[in-house]
């Protein structure tokens, strides 16, 4: 009814700034660019040899979980990883299980950890996406952001207020997508934020942040949802996707997400901030109705 497919379309080749904010940003429509990146020196330079030898033994962020979910609801929390800093390397022999470990590492901070943190690997890639950064009339993205994790790592579903171009550089990310308009359908709770810490046997913890806000999320698992707790999803219709190496996805703002990957896997993503526009308007009053209904 909104015009959306029921696939995830695919492009051939990367559009003009103007195509694309015509045909994909304005209507809110994710697809699936080919020969986009097709340029990029990473496709085949970041190997594990190479990554070892650019990065090596600095000290990087890793997310550190007991169960795969860092930013999810568990035991009525919403927790968030332990944020462990460590050579790259000794992360690099965990997921290419040289190491053993019971825990799941992911490299996913984000707030621009690619410049930040990586800046060995730049060059491997690009500073933005022109032709993305012309159709926005915004030159430098918010974030340009380096993943790479075990595939018991998983993104819970959420939503983010970013037009986002998530580039894969070798393996596969599976993405589950619902469009804005499914608010009403997935179901938002206000969870206390915690944090896993690592107790003193080598256990996890989830430990109350006190001093901080309740959050909002999301407590639904839609690869294994409750329906008869939340009933009402029954009736949504995921978009499902898998993005392979070489390609890139745009993921509009507001659109729910729910992410896997192979082995490690991977992937550089650009974030630009979206315009807080009648879509926006038209998403905040979804909300505020929604939240009305359930309160009736």
């Amino acid at each position: 009814e909104l015009g959306l497919a029921e696939s995830v379309p695919y492009l051939d080749r990367p559009p003009s700034p103007l195509e694309f904010y015509r045909e994909w940003v304005s209507p809110n429509k994710p697809c699936i660019i080919q020969n986009a990146i097709s340029h990029w020196p990473a496709l085949k330079k970041w190997t594990s040899a190479y990554l070892r030898e650019v990065v090596g033994a600095k000290v990087v962020s890793v997310a550190v979980t007991p169960n795969g979910y860092a930013d999810a609801v568990f035991q009525d929390r919403f927790v968030m990883p332990e944020e462990r800093q460590m050579p790259f390397m000794d992360f690099l022999d965990i997921v290419e299980k040289k190491v053993t470990s019971p825990n799941v590492f992911y490299v996913q901070k984000q707030c621009s950890n690619l410049t930040k943190e990586f800046p060995e690997l730049v060059c491997d890639v690009q500073p933005d996406i022109p032709w993305m950064s012309e159709a926005l009339g915004k030159p430098p993205p918010d974030a340009v952001n380096f993943w790479l994790g075990e595939s018991a790592a998983v993104t819970s579903l959420h939503k983010d207020h970013y037009e986002n171009l998530y580039c894969v550089i070798s393996g596969e990310k599976h993405f589950l997508l619902h469009p804005p308009s499914d608010r009403p359908l997935i179901p938002y709770e206000l969870y206390q934020p915690a944090t896993y810490k690592v107790s003193e046997d080598g256990s996890f913890e989830v430990v109350d942040e006190k001093s901080a806000d309740k959050v909002p999320w999301i407590p639904l698992d839609p690869l294994n949802s409750n329906l008869e707790q939340y009933p009402e999803y029954a009736q949504a219709k995921p978009l499902q996707c898998t993005v392979k190496a070489g390609e890139m996805l745009y993921l509009p703002s507001l659109w729910f997400h729910h992410v896997q990957q192979s082995h490690g896997c991977i992937a550089v993503n650009y974030w630009y901030d979206m315009e807080y526009d009648l879509k926006y308007s038209y998403y905040q009053l979804l909300d505020s109705l929604t939240k009305a209904m359930q309160v009736l």
